[in-house]
């Protein structure tokens, strides 16, 4: 009985913080969530990962999903921008494909509906793939392989290889790039011993902070648009003044310098952070966030306490074997560096 006494305040906190969380977040699920008018099955997630790796659907020949959105380094590139057609560099830090599927729009902008749209966007984009819809079809039906996939994978469609089909199968793919399992999402499905204490201590000044009001949800972020600097404005070098954010996309000046919030699953593999990509500590970047959005600053160890719970959502990544591609023909389009 006095043992129990003794252990009860301890407890009940913990019980406390759980129930919180609950409400704030969710655990990422162990199955492959469904797609809005894309129905996920085996032939179109195979025929999604090889469009992913195929370089060919680019002008250069050099150029795959996979080259910005690296699966083995946390599902993005070294940054801090991607370099693209004719060695372009990009104006924002590439977004991790790992659990986009969670999110309520693709791109820092919000600009694609779903991974569908985003999918169709890089490829025709002059300074990534620098390819066309015409280009893309060409080549896939210059492959007999690829006109078989296709077949297989949109069996009632009279003509499979589209372009719509063709960001159809990436999405499916997509899709698939889930990471379940953190210790946080243990914690959220009742294991009050999947965190740390200091993981613990973090997850209370996450919430405390105010963090979690825009980082939220299942992927911890990735629903809501914020501005960025919403008590000070950052530095320069973290804010570039010539981008915009969602302003580009909805010309509301309420939108200028707001940007989807970062998704915090799996942070902790992809630095740097930030959409300009120029922050390389994850410690820094949480003490960047606070003063910048919270007008908070805070200590070392509450700083690294914080990183603690961020290392907390780390899930399993998805074992991805490199697909054998079909072969070219002498019909498939030349890569094209030049132009």
């Amino acid at each position: 009985m006095a043992s129990a006494i003794l252990v009860s305040p301890a407890a009940g906190a913990n019980e406390d913080l759980m129930s919180a969380a609950k409400r704030i977040f969710k655990p990422i699920p162990s199955t492959v969530p469904a797609v809005k008018d894309n129905p996920i099955t085996h032939e179109k997630v195979t025929l999604g990962k090889s469009l992913f790796f195929d370089p060919r659907r680019s002008a250069s020949g050099v150029i795959s999903c996979n080259t910005c959105h690296n699966l083995g380094t946390g599902g993005v590139d070294a940054g801090p921008t991607s370099i693209g057609h004719r060695w372009q560099l990009g104006s924002r830090r590439a977004p991790t494909v790992y659990n986009a599927v969670f999110n309520v729009a693709q791109f820092w902008d919000g600009r694609a509906a779903d991974l569908k749209a985003q999918a169709a966007g890089p490829v025709q984009a002059s300074i990534e793939m620098n390819a066309t819809p015409d280009r893309v079809l060409r080549t896939l039906n210059s492959m007999t392989d690829y006109v078989a996939m296709f077949s297989k994978a949109f069996p009632n469609d009279a003509t499979p290889i589209t372009f719509e089909n063709f960001a159809k199968a990436i999405e499916a793919f997509e899709a698939t790039l889930i990471t379940p399992a953190a210790p946080f999402d243990q914690y959220l499905e009742g294991d009050e011993y999947a965190l740390t204490d200091q993981q613990k201590a973090g997850l209370k000044l996450f919430i405390a902070k105010g963090c979690s009001s825009c980082h939220n949800g299942i992927n911890v972020g990735g629903q809501e648009y914020f501005p960025f600097g919403m008590i000070e404005k950052p530095a320069e070098r973290l804010l570039p003044r010539e981008d915009k954010g969602r302003f580009a996309i909805t010309k509301d000046l309420g939108d200028e310098y707001v940007f989807r919030s970062a998704p915090l699953r799996n942070v902790a593999l992809r630095p740097p952070y930030f959409h300009s990509g120029q922050v390389w500590s994850l410690k820094q970047a949480v003490g960047v966030m606070s003063e910048v959005q919270l007008g908070a600053k805070l200590s070392d160890e509450e700083s690294d306490e914080i990183v603690a719970f961020l290392n907390s959502l780390t899930g399993q990544l998805p074992k991805i074997d490199y697909p054998m591609l079909p072969t070219r023909t002498i019909a498939t389009p030349k890569p094209c560096l030049d132009k």
